[in-house]
């Protein structure tokens, strides 16, 4: 493996307490949540959800539904680009640790690593390079070798010792379904992750999260009324226990139905033929705060800054990657033993 980076990790407790760091990028929802003068309130009540989908999920043995508590860490994989610079490590990638409290057998154990997902290079290549490339075009494109460095950078992060040092398996994204697409039922069903559901026409985001050698499927959870993407490296199905996947599903769908009601708490499940839509009228709101235009516009500021602190210090380290073949686009899988 290259010397010319290195990898760390720091984390941070994401309770009613949390307050996001200096350089957490403003708009993750996690740093969304935990402002204004009900953040308590709000970090509160979403953890809340998140037990009580755990629970819900987690019926056996547990009849009167609180046997297991979720504790979880914002983590955020630094990188060092040159031994030269070592005072310098940028944040450029953001995962989220789950661990399950069993509070009646009084043990802890892993849950999924991944879940959300959040990089300042991300948004980068959304909000501002492709933005760029497609201003005076006719007909939407890709610019030449798209999602090609964060790739890498999310391959290299994986295969670290420092990631390995807080996991001992691939991490699993959730992340919402894309309201560009349509999506129909099967038969196969899961008994944590629900009904399966499938789309032959992949989606940027599934493209994108390609280049990061991870592949998708989508799942409605059981009393679920939208399917979740999973990204994932081997077997989604197999490679993880039972409550590592109820981990992710009470995680990820209790932010979603913050995050976007319209979908993930709507008042009717999805059909056998289904196209999400963010313009959806029959939903109910959850009481956890969550600002989505602030999002969308810090993202064009928070690519540029990674443009001018990450990209451009460092694009000969960058080429010379590509020019060594460092993106193996035949690679389906992050390695990982």
């Amino acid at each position: 493996m290259s010397q010319d980076f290195t990898f760390t990790v720091r984390s941070v407790a994401f309770d009613e307490d949390y307050r996001p760091a200096e350089d957490t990028r403003t708009t993750t929802n996690f740093a969304n949540l935990a402002r204004g003068e009900r953040r308590r309130e709000n970090l509160r009540n979403a953890l809340t959800m998140i037990d009580n989908r755990f629970n819900s999920l987690a019926q056996w043995d547990n009849p009167n539904g609180d046997r297991y508590a979720l504790e979880l860490e914002i983590v955020t994989g630094e990188v060092q680009v040159g031994a030269e610079e070592r005072q310098h490590r940028f944040p450029a990638i953001e995962v989220l640790k789950t661990t399950i409290v069993d509070q009646q057998a009084g043990k802890r154990l892993a849950g999924m690593v991944g879940n959300n997902f959040s990089s300042y290079v991300r948004d980068y290549d959304f909000s501002v390079r492709l933005a760029e490339h497609n201003r005076d075009r006719a007909e939407f494109g890709l610019p030449e070798g798209f999602g090609d460095l964060h790739g890498q950078l999310f391959r290299r992060f994986i295969d670290s010792e420092a990631y390995r040092g807080i996991a001992g398996k691939p991490p699993v994204i959730c992340l919402s379904v894309s309201s560009s697409k349509q999506y129909r039922r099967t038969d196969n069903h899961h008994p944590v992750l629900g009904v399966e559901y499938q789309n032959d026409d992949a989606s940027l985001t599934d493209f994108y999260f390609g280049k990061m050698g991870l592949e998708v499927r989508y799942f409605m959870p059981p009393n679920g009324v939208a399917p979740l993407a999973f990204y994932f490296a081997g077997d989604l199905l197999t490679d993880y226990t039972t409550l590592e996947l109820i981990s992710a599903v009470s995680t990820m769908e209790s932010f979603q139905k913050i995050y976007r009601p319209e979908i993930y708490n709507a008042n009717s499940p999805a059909g056998p033929c289904y196209r999400p839509s963010l313009e959806h009228a029959d939903y109910s709101l959850t009481r956890v705060v969550y600002d989505r235009e602030e999002r969308s516009r810090l993202g064009v500021e928070q690519g540029k800054f990674a443009e001018e602190h990450f990209i451009k210090p460092y694009r000969h380290v960058f080429e010379r990657w590509s020019a060594n073949g460092a993106v193996d686009q035949s690679r389906n899988k992050v390695a990982f033993s």
